[in-house]
């Protein structure tokens, strides 16, 4: 037996070593109001911390709301796609 890891494992344990963050975009359509209760309901941000990325993402074009791997992240970034906001995930 071998005692190297095969090329497939070693790239799935990288990819579940690097964090990513789960990215929100600016967009003309979704309110303030929004974006906050959605943040809050999605995310389980409290009001001041949904309060602040709102504005982050409004002002600076995009915000970092979560990080964490990759198999945590894609769901929450489907559901917030889901319910009608940018959203990615980065490195």
């Amino acid at each position: 037996m071998s005692s190297t890891t095969p090329l497939k494992q070693r790239k799935a344990k990288t990819i579940a070593a690097i964090p990513f963050y789960l990215m929100v975009y600016n967009d003309d359509i979704n309110t303030f109001d929004y974006v906050i209760k959605t943040l809050m309901e999605v995310c389980g941000h409290e009001l001041p911390q949904a309060t602040q990325c709102t504005y982050l993402i409004h002002y600076k074009g995009s915000c970092s709301v979560k990080e964490g791997a990759y198999h945590e992240l894609l769901p929450i970034k489907d559901l917030l796609f889901a319910k009608g906001l940018c959203a990615g995930l980065s490195t």
